[in-house]
């Protein structure tokens, strides 16, 4: 009789669980990173289980996740909320984030590639469109994209995870600065300068660009928390 290459049962559960659980984390995290969820806001498990159709128990284990990783933090009665950081917290997270946006910046220009330059100008156009439609939402979500595939130009899987945790981190207080139509149509626009600095090859340049375009992110954020 062939043998037969089915998973036990028990086995097959855990990795839907797993796969059930990644999917609730990843979809709370791009929330957070996109401002959807704002600094200090409560989680409700309830209604968490009732948008992916689950139990508790995955919904727990997801939030479980994202506590460990500072994107949310205890509240009260056991509950859980957005993290709702300090200026003076925001100020040491930015002073890192700083220094590793730099580096991808600069590691990005100098492994540019044709693809890698297609990506980031569609990167771009994204967020041009939503900037000029006066999408708030779709901006958010652009923008973070813009930098996640800087992140990706670079290479380096490394680089890349720690840069998207800081963003991950500051996305709700970052999304605040992002108020008006007008605010949208400047962050496009500032991205165009720092897309010319990557381009022109001159890798220091580029990531003493980025160092400045986090600059004004951080003051901009700190004006709006």
């Amino acid at each position: 009789m062939a043998r037969t290459s089915a998973q036990p049962p028990n086995q097959t559960l855990t990795k839907m669980r797993g796969s059930t659980v990644g999917r609730i984390e990843a979809a709370l995290t791009q929330a957070i990173a996109a401002g959807e969820l704002a600094p200090g806001e409560r989680i409700d498990e309830v209604t968490l289980t009732e948008r992916f159709g689950v139990s508790r128990t995955p919904v727990r284990e997801a939030l479980s996740r994202l506590v460990a990783q500072g994107l949310l933090i205890p509240g009260e009665k056991r509950g859980v909320r957005v993290a709702d950081y300090t200026r003076e917290q925001l100020a040491q997270i930015f002073e890192a984030m700083h220094e590793i946006e730099a580096a991808c910046a600069r590691v990005a220009t100098q492994r540019l590639s044709l693809l890698a330059r297609v990506e980031i100008e569609a990167a771009q156009a994204e967020c041009i469109a939503a900037a000029k439609a006066g999408d708030r939402a779709a901006y958010l979500k652009a923008n973070e994209a813009f930098h996640l595939t800087i992140y990706r130009v670079t290479g380096n899987p490394y680089m890349a995870e720690i840069a998207s945790e800081f963003r991950n981190r500051t996305g709700a207080a970052r999304a605040k600065k992002f108020a008006t139509p007008e605010d949208l149509l400047a962050s496009a626009q500032s991205h165009e300068d720092l897309i010319a600095l990557i381009f022109s090859e001159d890798s220091e340049a580029a990531s003493d660009g980025m160092r400045a375009h986090m600059a004004q992110s951080f003051r901009a954020t700190l004006a709006a928390n």
